[in-house]
Order: structure tokens, then sequence, then C-alpha cells
């Protein structure tokens, strides 16, 4: 099969795969079920119990001591040999017990339910196991549904794709079914969907163009799966061994030699030079490491920490450069409305995520956004031309389009709920979003009137508009007016943050309910801008690990500029730090990349591959590593 599908024209690409737009047929899906396999992530093979406690006697030092036990035994030594095989067996008990139920926590974290997908076989709709989905077949998918396996996309109805938890992009990713150039990047290729990812709005229709190992999330499958590396306690402590033996069999082989040669027996001599090299290993020191990991353990467990070998805890305490995610993990992956520009004026939005608690301030201090007339109207548009619900669970969230969930919760802190703003303002109709207009509308009933509510790019709302809504009064919109707007557009971007704008239009009664008729001669009302802000601990959290000297770096496939963003306000950015691309990362060999980490505080715009060479390269200088993140990367 081919690489890149993203290069090659929607319906060629059926062909290529010996496919068709009515999909495959039953005998062909199961003929490329057996010779692909199933569509599933190959997990590496589990660790037996008997593996688990088989480990606990890798270690030099304790060989040594079952070594000292052994002789102590043959010696008669049979309370020595009886105490050191007692901390042998106790050592690795506990060993095995914590590791053990590691391991099995981490299986149950792997079993989730394989979900479902929506295919045609022989021109009809069927719903299979997503394990049965294979290269060719054709799959549908509409607002949350999760994509079963990379497809190249056939058809698309205003298709938005959540693909953060594979590229760090917040916001969802528009598809349309077009060609695009070979070096598009991962995050870039709009015409392709991948396997993990949400659609969150509207419906599309694409080919399987690769399943199980072979997907996106099957690649960094392989990645992680990597030998595992003896930690530096583990290091350290066979370095000890071998220092400890060695010093041992010396001392004993010099004090036998002394005797001889002073004319003791050779027999007593043996036994003494014996029990001199037995004495000289620390049989305690084994069991009070293993303690001291396991009551580290112990209190990370609390902390909800699952730590798989307990010479991992050491580890962790020896890190000096921590490499962290951005979407998920320095940010919540919540679309948040910070700011907005109305009647002439800028102010900002407190809050972040889905919880509807925040407060409006302009010039710092707070105002009442029912009684700011443009305000409550932009809010409520937000509300109207919407297709999100918030909801209360054990916290806030959202379903559909992050960015739409932005909006529902900026209008309930201002106490304007999504369902009762609906009620008030009935639907007539919606013309939905698409990649072109870069605007939604919908049209609502208002005291016996229509009126259209618009939402989108502002420099297309702006072209469109001819009116300006200025402290409770519409007037007619000036360039000057128009080029305020835009300063206030560009400041926002230039703070990485998504601007919407927001314009309404009264609509005369016969008026065709269409684009063309409806979206001209609209008041502009304001814009909003969001971003997926920093979690509050993390800058707490990030300014505790540079106190103790550990470095930090994000590694991201969200943009340069959101990146660089998120890293000013969490204090990751530091003065004459770079940043860099996945794109230059691709130009450089290992050893310029490595050459030039210790200067990189963001990595932006990147691959897992990516993660997997800057993580390579901060080793070669020295680093020991820890990669935080959540989902796949």
């Amino acid at each position: 099969m081919q690489k890149h599908y993203h290069i090659v024209e929607a319906l060629e690409t059926l062909g290529a795969l010996g496919s068709r737009e009515t999909g495959l047929t039953n005998a062909e899906a199961q003929k490329r079920l057996e010779q692909y396999g199933p569509n599933e992530l190959i997990a590496e093979k589990g660790t037996t119990a008997l593996k688990v406690f088989a480990r606990q006697f890798q270690s030099f030092l304790v060989l040594i001591l079952v070594f000292a036990a052994a002789v102590s035994a043959l010696l008669g030594e049979t309370t020595d040999a009886v105490v050191i095989f007692s901390i042998v067996i106790l050592n690795a008990i506990l060993g095995f017990v914590q590791e053990y139920r590691a391991e099995k926590a981490m299986d149950a974290l792997k079993k989730l339910a394989a979900p479902k997908a929506r295919v045609l076989r022989e021109g009809r709709q069927v719903v299979i196991e997503a394990k049965e989905v294979v290269p060719g077949d054709i799959v549908l998918f509409e607002a949350g549904d999760r994509i079963a396996a990379d497809a190249r996309m056939i058809d698309v109805v205003n298709l938005k794709v959540d693909e953060s938890i594979l590229t760090g992009e917040s916001v969802p990713s528009v598809k349309f079914v077009e060609t695009l150039p070979e070096d598009t990047s991962l995050a870039d290729r709009e015409n392709m969907a991948y396997m993990g990812t949400m659609a969150t709005y509207g419906r599309g229709t694409g080919v399987v163009v690769a399943t199980g190992m072979e997907t996106e999330f099957g690649k960094i499958a392989k990645h992680i799966q990597v030998p595992e590396e003896p930690s530096p306690l583990q290091l350290k402590l066979k370095s000890l061994g071998v220092i400890l033996g060695v010093v041992a069999i010396v001392a004993g082989a010099a004090l036998f030699a002394i005797r001889i040669l002073a004319g003791e027996s050779i027999i007593e001599s043996f036994m003494i030079a014996v029990a001199l090299s037995v004495s000289a290993v620390p049989e305690g020191l084994l069991a009070v490491v293993t303690v001291a990991l396991a009551l580290g353990v112990s209190r990370m467990s609390k902390k909800n920490a699952i730590v798989r070998r307990l010479s991992s805890v050491e580890t962790l305490g020896s890190v000096t450069m921590i490499c962290s995610d951005k979407t998920g993990t320095l940010t919540k992956d919540e679309m948040t409305v910070k700011r907005a520009f109305v009647g002439g004026r800028s102010l900002e939005i407190t809050g972040a995520g889905y919880e509807p608690k925040g407060e409006f301030l302009r010039d710092g201090a707070s105002i009442d956004p029912e009684k700011a007339e443009g305000l409550s109207l932009l809010l409520k548009i937000g509300c109207l031309n919407n297709h999100a619900t918030l909801e209360k669970g054990s916290e806030w969230s959202i379903i559909g389009d992050p960015t739409e969930g932005a909006l529902l919760t900026a209008a309930a802190k201002a106490g304007f709920w999504g369902d009762e703003v609906l009620k008030e303002y009935p639907m007539v109709t919606e013309i939905p979003f698409d990649s072109v207009r870069k605007r939604m509308t919908t049209v609502h009933e208002l005291n016996g009137k229509r009126v259209a509510y618009v939402k989108g790019a502002p420099e297309m709302l702006l072209e469109l508009s001819s009116h300006l809504l200025e402290n409770g009064h519409v007037g007619r919109l000036s360039q000057n007016e128009k080029d305020k707007i835009l300063s206030a557009v560009g400041d926002m971007a230039a703070d990485a943050l998504r601007v919407l704008g927001f314009a309404y239009r009264e609509l005369p009664s016969g008026i065709a309910l269409d684009s063309e008729s409806v979206e001209t001669d609209l008041v502009f009302v304001g814009v909003v801008g969001m971003i997926d802000p920093p979690r509050q601990e993390v800058k707490e959290a990030i300014a505790t690990a540079k106190k103790a000297g550990i470095g930090i770096m994000m590694i991201t496939g969200d943009h340069e500029l959101t990146a660089q963003a998120i890293a000013r306000d969490t204090g990751i950015m530091r003065k004459g730090a770079l940043v860099i691309t996945g794109l230059e990362i691709d130009r450089m060999s290992d050893e310029e990349l490595a050459s030039n980490i210790e200067g990189v505080v963001v990595c932006a715009r990147t691959s897992p591959e990516h993660k997997v060479r800057v993580l390579e390269a901060l080793k070669k200088q020295g680093h020991i590593v820890a990669m935080t993140g959540d989902g796949v990367n």
C-alpha cells in the first residue's frame, strides 16, 4: 500500500486499494482480514508471575549474598546461612508483590473496550467491531464517533475532528477531500482521518488506508515498545556489587596466602579466608534499599501514581530533565474564552475549562455582563449558533465541538444557559459552517421577526458587515472602526488565541433563507479570543521543579505560536531559549540535534517520532529524562 495517501485524489485512492464507493464484499473483507490481521494494536508479550519473581534475583549483589549463604552453610555456620537466605527471600517477595501488582494494574489500564465502526459492505451500512475493519473498507462517521482506522476522506459534510490526542492540536481539524502537498505534516493533513481521534461536528466518509500497527497510533505503539534499560540505581548497585565481590575475594585470597606462608593449616586457613569474604558482604544493604523504595512506591500510590518497578522511584529522583506534552497535560484540553472585544473596548474573562465560573473584567474591574448590551448579545449569539451541550457530572464537560463548548461556558458565566436562550429564541433554520465561507448562521424567531445570528472568521464577517453595534446603538461601520477591530484581532492572534467574530441581521419578510441572501448587510457585534489555557497548578509545579535543578522542555504537536504562549504563561520559557519545530528536527542529524538540544525549551509541531529523537538527544548529553503526557503521546 502507498504510504502518503494525502497526495492522492480520493477516487484514485479507491482504485489503489481495490475498493469502490459501495464498499467491499463480505468475501473480500474476510480475505483482507486474513491478509492484514485484526485492526488492533499489538502489545508487548505480558510478563508472567514467574518472570517477575526471577527478576528479583538478577542483581549482582543478590547473587553475592546467595553465594555467601551457600558457603556459610557448607562451613557449618547454619545461623548465618539462614539469616542471609531469609533476607534474600524476603527481599524477593517484597519486590515481587510490588511489581506484580503494578503489572496487573497496567494490564487493567490497557483493557479498554474496542469501539464499533460503521462501514459499507456490499452497498449496505453495517456496524462491526473495530478490529474487523480492513484496508479498503468504506467507513462512515459523524459527530461523537471515534474513528476506527486511518482513512482518506472521500466525502465530507462540515466535518471537524478532534485530533488532540494524536497531534496536540487543541482546535478540531476541519476536513476536506482535496489533495495536499507531499511534505504536509501529520497535523495538517486535513484530508485524512486517524485511528483514535473523535469526530466533533458534521459527518464524513473515508476509505481505510491503514489498520492496526500500520496506523499512526500503531507507529507510536512500536516506538514505545523499546527494551527496558537498567535504572541509575540498578547500575550503581551492580557496580557496588562488583567492587564488594572483588574486594572480598582479594582480601580472602590474601589472608589465605599469608596464613599458608606462616605454616597454618590449609583447611583452617581456607575456612577463615571464606568467613572474612562473607563478612565483607553487607547482607542488610539490599533489604534497606528495597524497603526504602517500597515506602516510596507506597507514598506515590497515594498520589495516584502507578510505579511498575521499584527502581523507578529512585530513577525519578535522579531526573535532570522533564519533557512534557502540552495538550491535556500542561493544559486541560478544554478550550476557554479568555478575551473579548466588544463596543470598541477589550475585556478579560477569568476561569479555565468548562466549569462555568469566572468574572468579566474591564480595566481590571468586574462588570455585569447582563447590563453590557453588546457583550450580552455576543454571548447569546454564541449560545444560539451552537451544537454543543454543556453537562455537569463529576465535573463539567461538553458534548460536541470544543470551540462551541467554550462559547457555552462563557455565556453560562454570565448567567445565559444555552437551552434557556434557545427557548427564548426558537430556531427556524441553519446555514451550516463550511471551510469556504468560514462561518455558520442560524435564523431565530424574536418578537415576531426573524433574526440571523452569524459566527465565523472576523475578517470574513467584517467584509459582510455594514453596521456596528456600539454602546447599545447601531451605526455605520467605518473603515477606522474596522481597522480598530482588526487590530484587536491581531493582538489576540499574537497571543495564540483563536479568534471568532459575531454579527446579526434582522431579516426582511419573505427573504430566501440561504447564505447569499441572509449573510450580507450584517451588524457586527464583536470578537472573542479563546485558547486551551494552562492548568492552574502547572506554574507552581514548574517553578518547584526548576528550583530543584530540573530542566523543563515542552514537546508538542501543536502550533509554534500556541506552544510559545503556553510556555510563557507557565514559566517554561527563559531568556535566550530556543524554540524548534518538527520540520527543523527533520533537517538535523542525530549528532546535530544532540549538540543543539541543551538550549531548546519548546519543540512544536512534532510527531511521536520527533519526540523519541529529542529524548535520545538529551540522553546523549547525560540527562536522565522523564516524559509526561496524556493519551498516546
